[in-house]
């Protein structure tokens, strides 16, 4: 006798069952989410905000962009993969790691005549009240003076610490601040006001070295090095030489640049440093009779690699559109007047990584940490030579008055002739306004 279904919920149960049978099979899982491709960066570097160029919407022209970007901004050819000129706009690759020309990755920028912003806290020559003392050119200034390095017990960790044949070490971080602090004394006689990014041997960041381990090991695994087990001996290949190069040149860098843009505002930020040649910072390294000479730095000339960083690129664009270089180069011209005329030095030539400011032998363009990140004009100055005989003795002498015989002949202090340099340079080009 066939077995038959009598009762009704087992009828529609088996039905149901067999009609779920054929499109109730198992379906393969959904795809996971594409990955996230992380930006590339620079060290210690913040993903970009490209909101950040809206206010710069149809403000430029074609012409002048270009102008800009090939003769202050990027070295030659180094912007072919990452902005891409048309006739109304620039195309901006949003990130380095995603495809070059695909449409989500393109940031556009349109040209035109639009006032440009005035979304700064800087002020340039033309809008400080007008000259009414000559001899207090700098009335209504804002000066920040941003010494170069640490120094003091920092000073062998930022490889900064000249030990000569004879005589006290030179470390570039106390002679840097020594020369600030004359400085600061001429400014504030000629009517600025002046601040000071450092004051002390001491860092401005917070962090040290111990708190960048895990960054200095990230470091080294994106330059294809084991930090565990690294191919050689060379302090380069070790997380803590890495951690210490995290920390004076780039944690250090940032904080001064957050104290400038975010509490001091100046209108204009000298870092003053010192030059050295050869065979600086080796022990028992020889001083020279030779290699003796003065340049100036303004923010731009970057290279491809550079460009290639999404922070850097957005940084880059931010100064470009601003026109903050105009301001910048006049600026470092007049001071490159006034420490060439009071040192007496030649200038000094780059071969690579640098542009030339047209008709101006001292002032060369230069992608730095420093001149990249403080939002305002920066004048980055580089005098002498520290390992020269003369001046190595000049610096170990200290400040001083008057003069005394140094080298073969009678010299004044050389943080006084480095200061008025800066100083007359000043005077100069603002005793110009109206």
């Amino acid at each position: 006798m066939p077995f038959r279904l009598s009762n009704p919920i087992l009828l529609i149960t088996a039905a149901v069952c067999l009609g779920l049978s054929s499109s109730c099979e198992r379906k393969p899982p959904p795809p996971p989410p594409p990955a996230v491709v992380p930006a590339k960066l620079a060290p210690l570097g913040s993903a970009p905000d490209w909101s950040r160029l809206e206010p710069f919407q149809r403000t430029i022209t074609r012409e002048e962009f270009q102008r800009r970007l090939d003769s202050v901004y990027a070295l030659p050819g180094a912007s072919i993969t990452t902005l891409f000129v048309e006739e109304d706009r620039v195309k901006i690759r949003r990130q380095s790691t995603l495809p070059m020309l695909e449409a989500s990755n393109m940031v556009e920028l349109h040209f035109g005549i639009a006032p440009m912003p005035t979304q700064r806290f800087w002020r340039k020559r033309a809008e400080l009240p007008p000259l009414t003392d000559a001899s207090r050119p700098l009335r209504g200034l804002r000066i920040a003076l941003d010494p170069g390095h640490i120094g003091g017990t920092w000073a062998t960790i930022e490889e900064r610490n000249f030990i000569p044949e004879s005589g006290p070490p030179v470390q570039e971080g106390g002679l840097a601040l020594t020369t600030a602090r004359v400085l600061r004394t001429m400014l504030e006689s000629m009517g600025a006001e002046v601040v000071m990014v450092r004051d002390k041997l001491e860092p401005v960041t917070p962090l040290r070295p111990a708190n960048l381990l895990s960054q200095a090991r990230a470091e080294l695994q994106a330059m294809g090095i084991d930090p565990d087990h690294p191919p050689d001996t060379s302090p380069a290949n070790t997380v803590r030489w890495q951690s210490e190069k995290l920390f004076y040149r780039n944690a250090e860098i940032r904080a001064r640049a957050g104290l400038v843009n975010e509490t001091l505002h100046p209108d204009l930020v000298l870092c003053l440093h010192y030059n050295a040649a050869g065979s600086w910072g080796l022990p028992g390294a020889p001083v020279y009779s030779g290699e003796n000479h003065l340049h100036l730095l303004v923010n731009g000339a970057f290279n491809l690699e550079e460009l290639l960083l999404d922070d850097q690129r957005l940084e880059m664009l931010l100064r470009l559109l601003s026109g903050v270089h105009e301001e910048e180069i006049a600026l470092a011209e007049k001071v490159a007047a006034g420490l060439a005329e009071t040192t007496g030095l030649p200038p000094f030539t780059y071969h690579a990584n640098a542009l030339p400011v047209p008709g101006n032998p001292y002032v060369w363009s230069r992608n730095l940490l420093a001149n990249r990140l403080y939002a305002c004009p920066v004048v980055y100055c580089e005098p002498y030579v520290m390992n020269n005989r003369e001046v190595c003795a000049r610096l170990q002498d200290g400040d001083y008055d008057g003069e005394r015989f140094i080298g073969g002949r009678m010299v004044g202090s050389i943080f006084r002739e480095y200061a008025q340099g800066v100083a007359e340079g000043l005077r100069m080009y603002f005793s110009e306004r109206k």
